[in-house]
């Protein structure tokens, strides 16, 4: 016997490249995230020499800003890698055919997108307008202002780029998405073939195989008496009782 397969609908390109994209970012992810936790250590005894001879704060107010970029740093490293996963989820469930993985990414661009341009907003805002403190916070000021030199030469560069490249990443699956191309077929899917019309043919008529109604080849169902048989006379009846009700008396015997 034979099953009809429903063949499964072909992945478009604009969701291919939208996954292809999307992977693409959750590796730039998971890289930044070991970037900056390997620059950490380099970056921390810099710091630490800086403000030894730059300025006069204590061994507390150092340790309490070399405190904040840990925690900084590893906070990021874990955004980073939970955000390569959630990624990975959704190209998966792009390439699976579903349609809330779509609406998904849509989410998670806006959210992108919008974390990217405060970002850049608070870091031009910071260049234009630095944090003007108190003269009980001057110490703080310059411990601050350390941190960002005792970073490599090339950490702001990269992290530029790659906070740029995010967000066209994330406008290019975005786009990509809302194309005909890739709703048509993130509406329809790609569940699993399913055998369709097995036992019936196309009109409707039992077919030779097997059917839910009907019995499984080589049984046959019991033919019905000929037509010419003479039917069955029916049981004798018994004698119409007398009027009264009594019932006649027995017959003498000799």
């Amino acid at each position: 016997m034979s099953y009809p397969d429903r063949a499964a609908p072909r992945r478009p390109g604009t969701v291919l490249a939208a996954v292809a994209v999307l992977l693409a970012m959750a590796v730039g992810a998971v890289a930044y995230a070991v970037a900056n936790l390997a620059v950490t250590g380099g970056t921390v005894e810099r710091f630490r020499a800086a403000a030894a001879d730059e300025t006069g704060a204590s061994g507390g107010d150092v340790d309490q800003v070399v405190g904040l970029l840990r925690a900084s740093t590893y906070l990021a490293a874990v955004l980073g890698v939970l955000a390569a996963l959630l990624l990975v989820g959704l190209a998966l469930g792009l390439l699976a055919g579903r349609p809330g993985a779509r609406v998904g990414t849509w989410i998670v661009a806006g959210t992108g997108l919008l974390c990217g341009c405060c970002g850049v907003a608070l870091l031009v805002g910071q260049r234009a307008a630095p944090l003007q403190l108190g003269p009980d916070d001057r110490v703080t000021a310059d411990l601050l202002g350390l941190v960002g030199d005792a970073y490599p030469a090339w950490w702001i560069p990269v992290n530029a780029a790659v906070s740029v490249a995010q967000i066209l990443g994330y406008l290019v699956v975005a786009a990509l998405l809302t194309l005909p191309s890739a709703g048509a077929f993130l509406r329809r899917g790609t569940g699993p073939a399913r055998p369709s019309g097995y036992g019936v043919t196309v009109s409707g008529a039992p077919a030779s195989g097997p059917t839910p109604w009907g019995p499984p080849p080589g049984l046959h169902q019991p033919s019905a008496p000929p037509a010419s048989a003479p039917p069955a006379s029916p049981p004798p009846s018994a004698p119409p009782a007398p009027p009264g009700g009594f019932p006649p008396p027995p017959e003498d015997r000799p």
